[in-house]
């Protein structure tokens, strides 16, 4: 199981990301982690194609973030006190993707939590929302939060596509389970759902090459679980369709609370943030919170 001793919750005081910390702190409660709680300032002076060093930063804006540090700390010693866990207040000045990302690396997160919105500005219409910045620069896993945090996650799905990721995408999904019931899906394709179409039209049968591919799928999904602890305890889907399409709707059926999911599968880099992908559709489109996963590097 994936082991989380540090996790960065990113918050901007919108009431939408009291859901993020609380369910950070669940979370390193659980694991007994250390919650980092970062807040990130942005400068008045900070335009797009700016840079500011730490020298240009105007008073208001090092009095700003005071005030916004007096907040954090409150909110730091509050969890604390309620929940036994370890909470670190950070504030940055900056742009909210670059600080959070360079903080995650700063003290080698093991999970990051945003919001999928917060406290949206004219800006981040335009540019792209902060999550969707943030997932382009912050190499580990990324949980963005949509539902209420008031309770453990009730069932957990992990969307497999056999890529090297896939074995690390059930393992946080067990993990953040916590004894919910997890099931891995696998979705055959959008190539299959072409074919099944095209044989409508044509009134041909292909149940018999349809059956076939559900059992081979059905193979690898069993050669991907075999070696992960407690995988006896996962349910098995195999589903056709377009991939972002099938996936979100198993999550209105189940319902879900979580999705866990490769962000790149067999891609990656940014033509697939230019393009369109699995994992940027369903993070963006699926009514429940979604877990990120990068297949780690090389040593």
């Amino acid at each position: 199981m994936p082991s989380l001793r540090c996790i960065v919750a990113a918050t901007d005081f919108s009431a939408f990301s009291e859901r993020v910390v609380q369910r950070a702190a669940r979370i390193a409660q659980k694991h007994d982690a250390d919650l980092h709680l970062l807040h990130v300032v942005r400068p008045l002076d900070l335009y797009p194609g700016l840079t500011l060093g730490p020298d240009e930063f105007g008073q208001h804006d090092q009095d700003l973030r005071q005030a916004e540090q007096n907040r954090l700390d409150v909110m730091a010693a509050a969890l604390a006190s309620q929940l036994g866990i370890r909470a670190h207040p950070v504030t940055r000045l900056g742009r909210a993707h670059a600080e959070i990302a360079a903080y995650a690396q700063e003290v080698s997160t093991d999970l990051v939590v945003a919001g999928a919105r917060g406290e949206s500005t004219l800006m981040d219409l335009i540019l792209g929302s902060t999550i969707s910045r943030v997932l382009r620069v912050v190499a580990c896993p990324v949980l963005i939060v949509r539902k209420p945090a008031d309770e453990s996650y009730r069932r957990v799905l992990a969307a497999v596509d056999f890529s090297p990721v896939s074995a690390s995408v059930v393992e946080h999904a067990l993990s953040l389970a916590e004894g919910a019931p997890v099931d891995a899906l696998h979705v055959l394709g959008s190539e299959v759902e072409q074919r099944l179409r095209k044989a409508k039209l044509a009134q041909l049968d292909v149940t018999d090459w349809l059956a076939h591919l559900r059992t081979e799928a059905g193979k690898q999904l069993d050669t991907l679980l075999e070696p992960i602890e407690n995988s006896a305890s996962v349910g098995r889907l195999i589903l056709p369709g377009f991939p972002p399409a099938a996936i979100c709707q198993c999550i209105d059926d189940g319902p879900i609370d979580l999705v866990v999911l490769g962000r790149h599968g067999h891609g990656g880099g940014l033509q697939e943030w230019l393009l369109g992908s699995v994992s940027k559709d369903v993070a963006f489109a699926a009514a429940c919170d979604v877990l990120l996963i990068s297949l780690a590097p090389p040593p």
